[in-house]
């Protein structure tokens, strides 16, 4: 029982399980109404949006486990107590792992592909299955960069939802085309609060394990260009995000969506104006890691508001 709950440990069960929920209501709570409300049928069935899920749960599974690799000797300096590989698995089992579950991702991303005919799905899971390898071993150290392909996965985990509805080779009602762009500006809209909370979250946990990453010659932004300017870099797309959200609101009241309204300002713009406050206060690794979380959290209640498009 210790190495079954070491490996759910290793993959981060509940950062899967919020992929899988994020998936889950974008597909029914966004896409296939979308195509119900004009009598359409979309193209990912509910057995092929299961399949799409398994394979994006394996590919982001097998990426903690490289991850946690090739970081077991700053992880001694950042989280002795939460080790998990050559504590308690093994690291020739860690790498066995990753590469079975890599390998079932594609496989089933393969399989995806040919039942919707579209090659793009494949594609882009053999691309992010390439992604998290080079950042376990390379850009995660570098400047920036590993931060960008992060927040780029998070949001890709909603944008190939929308890939997949591409028809390739074949004829499609004109009335197709303009569901799939109202779900083009969810997807975007989504992908894009993803993207920035991911790419804000990221910052605040390199401030947070300096001290490791400084200890093995890692160049991210806090060892680079200081706290300071980190954190002057975080707030910066914190401030991006709140008045992009704000903004929105002014839309959404145009179709008197009011609990839409309420639930954003309470659950979403607040706890950001919080985070944003607290970001500048922030000075000990406690306080990092504390604004880690409440980042995770906001994302979690932002996602969750694509319930609501299940009232209206």
């Amino acid at each position: 029982m210790l190495i079954v709950g070491a490996f759910f440990r290793l993959i981060r069960w509940p950062n899967l399980f919020f992929i899988a929920l994020a998936q889950s209501l974008f597909y029914y709570a966004i896409l296939l109404p979308g195509f119900q409300t004009v009598g359409l049928k979309n193209t990912l069935s509910p057995n092929m949006f299961f399949f799409l899920v398994l394979s994006c749960l394996f590919i982001a599974a097998a990426g903690y486990i490289i991850n946690d690799y090739f970081d077991l000797n700053i992880d001694r300096v950042n989280k002795p107590g939460k080790m998990v590989v050559e504590k308690i698995i093994k690291r020739r089992w860690a790498i066995i792992w990753h590469g079975l579950l890599s390998g079932l991702g594609i496989l089933i991303g393969i399989y995806i592909s040919f039942s919707i005919h579209n090659p793009i799905i494949w594609i882009s899971h053999c691309a992010a299955v390439a992604l998290l390898l080079f950042y376990s071993t390379t850009f995660k150290r570098k400047l920036l960069i590993g931060n960008i392909i992060v927040s780029f996965l998070s949001s890709w985990v909603l944008l190939v939802l929308y890939l997949c509805e591409f028809r390739l080779h074949t004829f499609v009602h004109p009335i197709y085309h303009q569901v799939l762009s109202r779900i083009f500006k969810f997807a975007i809209l989504y992908a894009g609060f993803a993207f920035i909370l991911s790419l804000v979250r990221e910052v605040v946990k390199d401030i947070e394990d300096m001290e490791g990453d400084a200890s093995y010659k890692c160049r991210t932004m806090p060892i680079v260009w200081g706290v300071d300017v980190s954190k002057v870099f975080a707030g910066t797309w914190l401030v991006v995000l709140i008045l992009s959200m704000a903004i929105l609101q002014f839309y959404v009241l145009q179709y008197k969506w009011w609990w839409v309204v309420v639930y954003s300002v309470l659950f979403v713009i607040l706890p950001l104006l919080y985070i944003l406050r607290n970001l500048y206060r922030a000075r000990a690794q406690e306080d990092f890691h504390e604004l880690s979380g409440d980042i995770k959290l906001v994302m979690f209640t932002g996602i969750l508001s694509m319930a609501l498009f299940l009232i209206f």
